[in-house]
């Protein structure tokens, strides 16, 4: 488990289309950590937003391959992670 508060696990909402929908859901998704854990991604959302959360899923992404200007050697975007979580009740201020 990473020992770290909980702004370095969570490190923000976010805010799409398909977040959007996933919002009448009382479902929320963030970028979180890439070493975070399920357990500790609800106890983070717990103590920053102030909810109780039902369930917590996760989604790896793979950094796309990029070229940079005229270069042949192709760069890596970096991997990160999503997390969709599930709200028991009540919803998030985003204010």
């Amino acid at each position: 488990m990473i020992k770290n508060s909980p702004y370095d696990i969570v490190k923000h909402i976010m805010m799409t289309e398909k977040g959007a929908v996933l919002k009448e859901q009382n479902k929320y998704a963030f970028k979180v950590a890439p070493k975070a854990t399920k357990l500790e991604v609800a106890d983070a959302v717990e103590q920053i937003y102030g909810v109780k959360v039902k369930s917590v899923n996760m989604l790896n992404f793979m950094g796309k391959l990029k070229r940079a200007g005229r270069s042949p050697v192709p760069g890596r975007r970096a991997n990160w992670k999503k997390a969709v979580v599930s709200l028991a009740e009540g919803s998030i201020d985003l204010a």
